[in-house]
């Protein structure tokens, strides 16, 4: 998937939504860190994807937060 296209899909969920998406982006990040430091790993893509789209949905929710 396209990141304009995940930046669609995160726009339209709600502020609920995104804190859920960074808690689960957060878990997840969480074990492939762990699992790339114990060498079980080589998705490094994967975990630089993860990190860019976990910014992304922090930046959405900084934004709607300026909404309000």
């Amino acid at each position: 998937m396209k990141s304009a296209d995940r930046v669609n899909k995160l726009r339209d969920m709600s502020e609920e939504e995104l804190q859920r998406q960074d808690v689960e982006m957060r878990e997840q990040f969480f074990r492939l860190r762990l699992q790339w430091a114990m060498g079980q790993t080589e998705t490094l893509k994967k975990i630089r994807e993860l990190r860019k789209d976990r910014a992304r949905v922090l930046t959405l929710l900084r934004e709607k937060a300026k909404e309000q």
